[in-house]
């Protein structure tokens, strides 16, 4: 077996994710209550509610809390990837369970990011879409075309024919409009607070520049497939500069899943809230074999799977 982890980016948080963890296994506690930020951490991921949790500010620390967690978990069953990669904001909990972070490093940049990328278009009038069933080229040469309106990007590539753009609001519903009209199946808005991973987000690129020359970066124990570049990080490149380029250029999962499946991973553990980036594997390479771990139903059946020890 051949194991990579993957873990879920922004958009699959819910109130209550991480709960019956930290009731359960002390291993979890310890990293939850070992975190310390300026808002009630556990009680926005355990009670909610959704208007706040889903608050880009408190989202991100939450979700990066959260797969720490469940990383020392897997790690204390013996479980550990071969390598490793993040949707968006995952990435930051890939870096963590590799040993670039420590868990009060990854969820403190987090918190950092999410405000950074909320100040960056604050005031703006700004939308996600996620556009199913057009190829990438056709979806690229629609949003050429609905630039005139404004800024519209390709966000991410999520898997075959399943994509999302982003970007000011009157550009992004011009381009759904093209997208349909070139043969898209469906257009479906997403309840997001801004047009990540776009180019209005190079200021909070900037700010994260500023905020990586006072932070330490660890030696990584094992590959990291990165967002902006579907491939581990080569010579010339430096993880400061991967990750200031993530934060304003296309989230290239589905990249990332063949690079994977090209250098022999055959098992993915999606580490949560969410089963999405499963589903984004499945259709990309369908030999690969995906487990999720959510809760502590998920992760026991996980363990025992992959021939752990809880």
């Amino acid at each position: 077996m051949n194991l990579a982890f993957v873990y879920a980016g922004q958009g699959s948080q819910y109130a209550g994710m991480g709960r019956d963890l930290y009731a359960e296994f002390p291993l979890f506690r310890q990293v939850i209550d070992s975190i310390d930020v300026d808002f009630d951490l556990k009680k926005i991921s355990f009670e909610g509610p959704d208007e706040v949790l889903t608050q880009t500010e408190y989202t991100q620390p939450c979700m990066v809390a959260f797969a720490a967690g469940v990383s020392a978990l897997l790690a204390d069953a013996g479980i550990r990837p071969q390598m490793a990669a993040g949707l968006s904001l995952g990435e930051y909990s890939a870096l963590q369970a590799a040993g670039v972070f420590d868990v009060q490093t990854a969820v403190s940049l987090a918190a950092y990011r999410g405000r950074a990328m909320e100040n960056a278009v604050k005031g703006m009038d700004c939308g996600m879409t996620a556009v199913l069933g057009l190829e990438r080229e056709k979806l690229q040469e629609v949003c050429r075309e609905a630039s005139q309106h404004g800024v519209v990007e390709i966000t991410n590539y999520n898997c075959p024919m399943q994509l999302v753009i982003a970007g000011e609001q009157q550009a992004v519903d011009a381009a759904s409009r093209l997208a349909l009209s070139a043969g898209a199946k469906r257009c479906m808005p997403l309840k997001v607070s801004g047009p990540f991973h776009t180019s209005l987000m190079d200021p909070a690129a900037r700010k994260l520049h500023l905020r990586f020359e006072q932070t330490d970066f660890g030696r990584m124990e094992f590959p990291i497939i990165f967002n902006a570049t579907a491939q581990p990080l080569v010579s010339g490149e430096t993880l400061p500069q991967l990750l200031e380029k993530q934060v304003h250029s296309s989230v290239l999962f589905e990249d990332s899943v063949r690079y994977m499946a090209d250098h022999g991973i055959d098992t993915v553990v999606e580490i949560g809230p969410g089963k999405a980036l499963s589903g984004f594997i499945r259709k990309t390479a369908r030999d690969i074999k995906t487990y999720t771990v959510e809760d502590a139903e998920s992760l026991r059946k996980t363990i025992e799977a992959l021939g752990g020890e809880l």
